[in-house]
């Protein structure tokens, strides 16, 4: 992603991820259809010193604005399939030349494990439909892996989520997708049109 770029994170929850990024100097855009959990992404920016524009949506008719992002952010942004071949549309035209999408989601293997995510297949994409979804894009890496996740409860004020186990704590099978980063296309103008 361009340094300082305008960034849009989709079903941004409670904020982790849009704090980062704002931490790292993106003008970040969260958009979630939870007005408590946005509420909590702006507690949060405030207590580490930086700003969110938060959008409380329903990603079934949220229109991203075309050639407006320099990066767009979906992470475990699960959706009925018509829908997310729709917002992926609106993804692709929303990134500026040479914009990234950073994509991770679970995948269809994980309704194996019964230890989290989407209940149902239709919300779970395979990689191939997500190649479809974003052909348009230059993909520049994609894996589906397997991974242990630790969660725990120890720390005031809630439950800790850790991505990698240390020994001793339960933990859990996910099967996901990473897809980081597509890359738009550099769009060439020409003179004359198209």
């Amino acid at each position: 992603m361009p340094p300082r770029g305008r960034v849009l994170s989709l079903a941004e929850g409670e904020g982790r991820n849009a704090v980062y990024l704002a931490g790292l100097g993106h003008a970040v855009t969260a958009v979630d259809q939870s007005a408590v959990g946005l509420e909590k992404a702006r507690r949060l920016a405030a207590a580490r010193g930086v700003t969110l524009e938060t959008v409380v949506a329903d990603l079934t008719d949220y229109v991203v604005a075309p050639e407006s992002w320099d990066g767009v952010v979906s992470i475990f942004c699960h959706l009925p399939a018509a829908v997310r071949r729709r917002l992926h549309a609106g993804v692709v035209a929303g990134l500026r030349p040479g914009g990234v999408l950073l994509l991770e989601a679970y995948r269809p293997a994980q309704l194996q494990y019964k230890t989290g995510g989407p209940p149902t297949a239709d919300l779970l994409p395979t990689l191939d439909e997500l190649k479809i979804d974003l052909a348009a894009l230059e993909l520049i890496h994609a894996v589906e892996t397997e991974r242990d996740v630790v969660e725990g409860t120890s720390t005031p004020g809630g439950p800790r989520w850790s991505r990698w186990s240390p020994a001793g704590r339960p933990h859990r099978r996910r099967h996901e997708h990473e897809l980081r980063p597509f890359r738009a296309p550099r769009r060439s103008h020409r003179p004359g049109g198209c």
